[in-house]
């Protein structure tokens, strides 16, 4: 056969079905199906259409060019104008258009879900945890108005009150209010240095923070004691228990500081990228610098009001309380910027993480710093039931009473939840349960269990504030004896308080670590570090003793 007849052919059936189609609407689906199936040939140019010809013609080819599939042979017949054998019977073909159409309408609907779930996320504008938030604002207007009013009526002893009560104040504000000051002060530079050392030299830093800190406790014990009073022997009694307690620590997790250095060293690295990471840490320690040091006026204030002991210990726990805050503003603020450089590799503005961490969080702050320090607590506690449960049945079943305690516990509220605070802006509870799921979902429940991170950095605070008790303790005792033991106390308080805040940035990014490689482990910002860790776990050449949280953990290593 010739190639000129079946055009001719096929020219006059087109025009002849194009006439019926202006007519009868079912014809042309019908020419449709026709055209699908490979029946129709080439199409010349034909002239002299109406208007009508000339839009159902584009109609025409605008469906056969969308619907056809590439491999289908009428795109053979179109480009090399040759006549195509029969297709499959109508029906069948029918089934396959019917079957691909609805196909396709999922994926259309399924592919913009989460382009639009991110933002929503990642920048969630409701308020976390707003009860925690009201009262803590609550506290805090009632905090600065007792405050001010204690500095009244430390002003108004000075002024109207008897000699005896005037010398008294006066030997307050002279031997009392300088070695506060300088405390504050000592324990700010030492808070940096602290930070910067563990930045720069992580591996040598966490052994030499074990170990010094056992020492400088021990030496302020022995410092204490030497003085040969009451008051200043039960605090030096204590800090060398602690030092006892420390070394052994030491001791007991030194199989852990290895894989802890190399965990530190990788989460530190994000940091240079952003240099002015640490700005809201210093905005933080200003403001509790001034805000310390108005709390001392109105401590020296409260000796002239009623029930002094009930209003300082009062003093005490609302300034645990701020600080607390503060260091966890800190922690959300730097939590953020590293984990959305983790899950998405941004580069965000430390300003407006800042902002957002005093503002929206803060709710989530108030609530973690209540309650996270009490988990932290009950961790030592299970710890040493662990270890004394099998020797007494009574302990025993105090061991799986607080075990049981602390599973739920843990589930519901634990320090790990920062990080989703800060890049989801889920309330505390929410963000505990899920970071949790995505712990024993990724099965690094024990390794993240055995990190000494935290524990470093309670061990950096006590450091700091022991260096604080032996300068001031030293200091007082040639001064002012009798002011020796409170002294002492008090700063070593401040001290630890205002270390803490500098060392929210190391602990925000080895959480960053954990949480974000829990999310993605298949992130190329992430090494075969911790899967190597799980592997030696598996195989039994590693062990870790994890905190016990349930009765499957009753077992002994």
């Amino acid at each position: 056969m010739g190639a000129a007849e079946p055009v001719v052919e096929r020219e006059n059936e087109t025009g002849a079905g194009m006439g019926e189609r202006d007519a009868k609407k079912e014809e042309e689906v019908e020419g449709v199906k026709d055209l699908e199936k490979g029946e129709v040939g080439v199409e010349e140019k034909v002239v002299q259409r109406n208007d009508d010809v000339n839009n159902d013609h584009e109609e025409f080819n605008l469906s056969r060019f969308h619907r056809l599939n590439p491999t289908n042979p009428l795109r053979i017949v179109i480009n090399s104008s040759t006549r195509v054998g029969t297709p499959p019977p109508p029906a069948q073909s029918h089934r396959s258009h019917t079957r691909s159409t609805p196909s396709s309408t999922p994926l259309t609907r399924s592919t913009p879900t989460p382009q639009q779930q991110q933002p929503v996320n990642l920048n969630n504008r409701r308020y976390t945890n707003r009860i925690s938030l009201f009262l803590f604002v609550l506290h805090m207007f009632v905090a600065v108005g007792l405050v001010c009013f204690l500095v009244f009526k430390g002003i108004q002893g000075l002024i109207q009150e008897s000699d005896s009560m005037k010398r008294k104040e006066k030997n307050v504000l002279k031997y009392f209010l300088p070695q506060v000051e300088a405390a504050s002060f000592m324990s700010i530079i030492l808070a940096f240095i602290w930070q910067e050392a563990i930045r720069k030299w992580p591996t040598f830093m966490v052994h030499f923070i074990l170990w010094f800190t056992f020492l400088i406790s021990l030496a302020t014990g022995i410092l204490l004691i030497c003085f040969q009073k009451p008051p200043t022997d039960g605090v030096g009694v204590c800090f060398i228990a602690f030092a006892i307690g420390n070394g052994l620590y030491a001791c007991w997790v030194s199989h852990r500081i290895k894989f802890c250095c190399k965990i530190l060293s990788l989460s530190l690295q994000p940091v240079s990228k952003f240099p002015d990471l640490n700005r809201p840490t210093y905005h933080m320690l200003g403001v509790g610098f001034l805000w310390i040091s108005l709390w001392s006026l109105a401590v020296i204030g409260a000796l002239n009001f009623y029930f002094p002991p009930l209003i300082i210990i009062l003093l005490v726990l609302s300034l645990a309380w701020t600080t607390e805050v503060m260091r966890n503003v800190v922690n959300i603020t730097v939590s953020r910027v590293i984990a959305l450089y983790y899950l998405r590799g941004m580069q965000s503005s430390t300003q407006f993480c800042f902002l957002r961490a005093l503002t929206r969080n803060l709710g989530s702050a108030c609530l973690g710093s209540l309650f996270v320090p009490a988990i932290e607590a009950l961790r030592i506690v299970a710890r040493g039931l662990n270890l004394l449960e099998g020797e007494d049945e009574f302990m025993f079943c105090c061991a799986h009473c607080c075990l049981r305690v602390m599973e739920s516990i843990f589930r519901n509220g634990n320090g790990w939840a920062y990080v989703q605070i800060a890049a989801y802006g889920k309330g505390f509870v929410m963000a505990s349960q899920d970071t949790w799921a995505l712990f024993e979902k990724e099965e690094i429940v024990s390794i993240v269990d055995s990190d000494i991170t935290s524990s470093i950095c309670f061990l950096t605070g006590v450091c700091s504030g022991s260096i604080c008790v032996i300068v001031v303790a030293a200091w007082t005792h040639k001064v002012h004896q009798s002011f020796t033991a409170t002294l002492s106390l008090l700063t070593f308080f401040i001290g630890y308080l205002l270390t803490r805040i500098a060392m929210a940035v190391p602990h925000a990014c080895v959480s960053c670590y954990y949480v974000c490689y829990a999310e993605n482990p298949e992130n190329r910002l992430f090494d075969k570090t911790i899967k190597d860790r799980q592997a030696l776990l598996k195989t039994g050449r590693e062990t870790v003793v994890p905190t016990p949280r349930g009765l499957r953990r009753y077992t002994r290593t």
